[in-house]
């Protein structure tokens, strides 16, 4: 059996360890891939996360007066012309504005199919969601929207008017990138 405890230390807590400041390790850094193997030059992609402010303002259209009014009147082309450089040209500008405006003819909505690619277009550029929500920024706002996202895609470096292969070859200055040799077991 244990012996007995004096009676003062067991009315009192046992003595704890000091509190210790928890050990806090820096983040890694973010990933960077290689612009051979995404074939996008590493500029025009912000490493994540970054959470950055838009280049204007959502209300600054007139900045860019020509694409202000080409927005106001034919929103299709500008947004045709941001989604191909959002998507990395997988879908060409032509076929991005031809649904945006047969949605919006039939029912209303090229705000929710532009939206889309404003939240795409954020995460792919670390961009904040501001002033609010894509979708009731694009619902409200859709033509400023639009323009912010072009104004945004031309401070970022991309000629707007040339499409996303274009941009690519000038950015290389016409150089080819070679494709990647496989590695492994071949027949």
């Amino acid at each position: 059996m244990y012996p007995p405890l004096p009676e003062d230390y067991s009315q009192k807590p046992p003595p704890s360890a000091p509190p210790q400041a928890p050990y806090h390790q820096p983040p890694p850094p973010p990933l960077q891939i290689p612009q051979h193997i995404t074939g996008v030059p590493a500029h025009f992609v912000a490493p994540q996360p970054v959470n950055l402010n838009w280049s204007s303002s959502l209300c600054a259209c007139c900045s860019d007066v020509p694409n202000c009014c080409l927005t106001c009147w034919c929103p299709c082309i500008t947004f045709g012309q941001i989604a191909e450089i959002v998507d990395k040209g997988n879908t060409s500008c032509g076929v991005h504005g031809v649904l945006y405006a047969l949605i919006e003819a039939f029912t209303c909505c090229g705000c929710m199919y532009s939206c889309v690619y404003r939240t795409k277009m954020r995460t792919q550029y670390g961009l904040r969601e501001s002033p609010c929500n894509d979708c009731l920024v694009h619902f409200c706002c859709e033509r400023c929207a639009l323009c912010q996202e072009y104004r945004e895609l031309k401070y970022r470096g991309f000629d707007m008017s040339i499409g996303w292969q274009s941009n690519m070859e000038r950015q290389n200055y016409g150089v080819q990138i070679p494709p990647m040799a496989q590695s492994g077991m071949h027949r």
